[in-house]
């Protein structure tokens, strides 16, 4: 499963791309909202940070302005991602700029219905929300592993990218089902290597080693 960085935070971009942990990056207005700078200066930054993906959203709700501002974006870097979101608008944008050799990524998807319309309509990636189903008490993994199914079962070549990710839980439930992408906050994957058997083992480990008094160095 290919790791994107939901963030507009170069700082936590570039610490996770030296592990190699960073496949691709995703943004959207809230997040560069957050960062206090223009979004054309940060999404081209990111673009020549990194080698995979970098979704960069547009705000009109209209598909001809939509497709204008897709245009806009795409000129940030080679690697763009157009993000529009899942409205027929959404679907009639993502057609016209796959046609044109863009890479669309459709978001704001909440429905399996939704998720073939963007795989027909061209996308090159459709984002799932987890988190806000799960905060309607409804699991949102069930949508992902329903959309694999139903890709799978036709062949379409739109990668599932979960998104809206809350927790480490959330990046091994959708590695399991088959996502092919899971986009999270930095802090979130940073909390992947986390688990409270190794801080005991590795204090054990010092533990014992200060008791011999030696040195490795």
């Amino acid at each position: 499963m290919k790791f994107f960085v939901d963030t507009a935070d170069t700082a936590a971009i570039a610490e996770l791309n030296e592990l190699g942990m960073v496949d691709g990056v995703t943004t959207n207005p809230s997040l560069i909202h957050k960062s206090g700078r223009d979004i054309k200066e940060v999404i081209a930054e990111i673009s020549a940070m990194v080698d995979g993906p970098v979704s960069a959203e547009t705000v009109a709700t209209d598909y001809e302005t939509m497709v204008k501002e897709g245009h806009e974006v795409a000129k940030l870097g080679d690697n763009i991602a157009i993000k529009v979101p899942l409205t027929w608008d959404g679907l009639r944008a993502c057609k016209h700029l796959s046609g044109e050799g863009h890479m669309v990524n459709v978001t704001l998807c909440f429905s399996t219905n939704q998720a073939l319309l963007a795989a027909k309509a061209g996308a090159t990636f459709i984002s799932p929300f987890i988190g806000r189903l799960d905060d309607l008490n409804l699991d949102g993994m069930d949508l992902i592993a329903d959309i694999r199914d139903v890709y799978d079962n036709y062949g379409f070549e739109t990668q599932i990218l979960a998104a809206s990710i809350r927790s480490a839980n959330h990046m091994s439930d959708a590695a399991k089902i088959g996502a092919d992408v899971a986009t999270a906050p930095p802090g979130v994957i940073k909390k992947m290597a986390e688990h409270v058997l190794t801080d005991k083992g590795l204090d054990a480990f010092l533990s014992d080693w200060a008791k011999t008094g030696q040195s490795i160095l």
